[in-house]
């Protein structure tokens, strides 16, 4: 590893991104339907449950029936996902597989059989078990799926704040030292709790939209009524509760991340009480001149939100790209943040006592080390020790490799909250009108059509979060530790570049089918 910075391949790292970017995408635009549609299937049956009316039943039938077709292409895209480690990330995958892998594999072992398992029970089992059996399949399903995000996010997580673990210079790999802050850390614990208070929202779209068509169509208007209202709390308590642990994730993000907040607010020099960008020109098809612009043109702001929402204090300083560079600004811990020229100084220190230790080692070739060696190899640990925090640094030749695309976190950030704002206006009047008006009537078609053309904006809205998450660490696969260019495998291009295309008209593929099956379920509705 110590060496492998100087014979990559730059194609081949370009390659991998994307294909995992393909994957994660599309696999993504299965996930949250089947978290959002899993909470409304399950409220639909403990309807049913309570009150023992075969409507009820039948309603709730139909979105199992919507969920099981989005929940197959959900895993097939997956599984794919999690290979692309072991192919295309072999180096990320040794360097760090001990503490990445714990989630994936627990992931895998349990929350995976917990659905299967369930979901077999829940759509097989309605004569074969009793009605509470019956139900709890349901929700045991919907939390399998849930518990199923959560270990997926535990690693994702751990990626973009690795805690928990330590760096072993015989094995060359980052071993867990604990597992509970791994599994719980709190920049974990948040970025679960908004996915899937986002994903409900795509799922209470979807379900407004559905029965909005059945209106539309002037058919299924009870079954349309119920859902738009179980839709519309679904919809308004899951954007509300994302709006709230979107302001965490900010304010987690301004502590761990700070250039990833720099770039979402196209904030170049820092400063204390800052506001809040509403609006700015941002070139969005170059990186700006971060260096010798103050602030992007025709900027508007909110004055001192990003402080409060970055140090919950009105007064409290959030350093901009120019200043996370250079350096010298106190965090609110009271540390002197380095330069980034010191951090790249500390991950070199780091590199060369590493290879030293590992040269030293080999040169024993098993035999024990005399009192001179085994001082000259603790003092090479505790440098190793003492400058990993910075270990990725040493990989990094140019400034700006570590400033991630302005434009794009900048905008994607802005369709994310803007969109949001029109999903809690959408809610909360489609839930007032399933209350006081009659929804099936013809005077409200502009309603019906709205709320259709809105299922897609929701996965706008989705990717748009997941594209800021992602883009906004960049270069980092592992944040501070490990570049992305560092963590592919000696693959060459030609063969990612290939199986990239081959990814894409299969997920293509995938996603045209789902799709017609689902309007082709949709069109029949619940059966009798």
């Amino acid at each position: 590893m110590t060496q492998l910075f100087l014979n990559i391949d730059p194609a081949a790292v370009d390659w991998a991104r994307a294909q995992f970017a393909l994957t994660a995408i599309y696999h993504w635009l299965f996930v949250p339907l089947t978290l959002g549609l899993a909470l409304v299937m399950g409220i639909m049956e403990t309807c049913y449950y309570r009150t023992k009316d075969e409507f009820w039943k039948r309603t709730a039938i139909f979105w199992q029936k919507l969920f099981g077709i989005n929940f197959a292409m959900g895993v097939a895209t997956g599984i794919i996902l999690e290979f692309q480690f072991g192919t295309n990330w072999s180096n990320y995958s040794w360097f760090v597989g001990d503490i990445f892998g714990a989630p994936l594999a627990v992931e895998g072992i349990v929350a995976f059989f917990m659905e299967s398992t369930f979901v077999a029970i829940m759509f097989f089992g309605w004569k074969k078990v009793s009605s509470g059996v019956h139900l709890a399949s349901t929700w045991l399903t919907g939390l399998g799926a849930t518990f199923s995000a959560w270990w997926i996010l535990v690693a994702n997580s751990w990626m973009q704040y690795p805690v928990g673990c330590q760096f072993n210079p015989d094995t060359m790999r980052n071993e867990m030292v604990s597992f509970a802050q791994v599994a719980l850390s709190p920049f974990a614990v948040n970025k679960f709790c908004h996915t899937v208070t986002s994903a409900w929202i795509i799922g209470a779209l979807f379900t407004v939209a559905v029965s909005c068509y059945y209106l539309l169509r002037q058919r299924e208007k009870q079954m349309a009524l119920k859902s738009i209202r179980v839709g519309s709390i679904v919809g308004l308590a899951g954007i509300l509760l994302a709006m709230q642990t979107g302001d965490g994730s900010a304010y987690q993000v301004a502590q761990v991340q700070p250039m990833k907040l720099a770039a979402m607010e196209a904030l170049y020099n820092g400063g204390h009480q800052q506001g809040l960008t509403a609006i700015a020109l941002v070139n969005p098809f170059a990186q700006p001149d971060y260096e010798n612009e103050e602030a992007p043109a025709l900027k508007i702001d909110i004055p001192y939100a990003l402080s409060f929402l970055a140090t919950r204090d009105i007064d409290g300083f959030v350093p901009g790209v120019n200043d996370i560079l250079k350096g010298g600004y106190k965090n609110a811990d009271g540390s002197v943040e380095p330069s980034v020229d010191q951090k790249i100084a500390s991950g070199k220190t780091a590199i060369s006592s590493l290879k030293n230790y590992r040269q030293l080692k080999a040169s024993l070739k098993g035999q024990q080390a005399d009192a001179t060696q085994k001082a000259t190899l603790d003092s090479l640990k505790a440098s190793i020790d003492a400058n990993m925090k910075y270990f990725g640094y040493g990989y990094v030749t140019d400034h700006a490799s570590l400033v991630p695309s302005i434009p794009l976190c900048f905008y994607a950030f802005r369709v994310m909250v803007g969109l949001g704002t029109l999903f809690l206006l959408f809610f909360a009047l489609s839930l007032f009108l399933s209350f006081k008006a009659d929804l099936s009537l013809s005077k409200f078609k502009l309603f019906h059509l709205a709320a259709i053309a809105l299922v897609p904006l929701g996965y706008i809205c989705s990717e748009s979060g997941w594209l800021v998450a992602e883009f906004g660490r960049q270069p980092w696969a592992i944040q501070d530790m490990m570049p992305t260019w560092v963590g592919i495998s000696n693959v060459g291009s030609g063969s990612v570049a290939l199986t990239f295309f081959i990814f894409l008209a299969l997920f293509t593929t995938l996603l045209a089918v789902e799709i017609n099956i689902m309007l082709k379920a949709i069109k029949k509705g619940p059966e009798e």
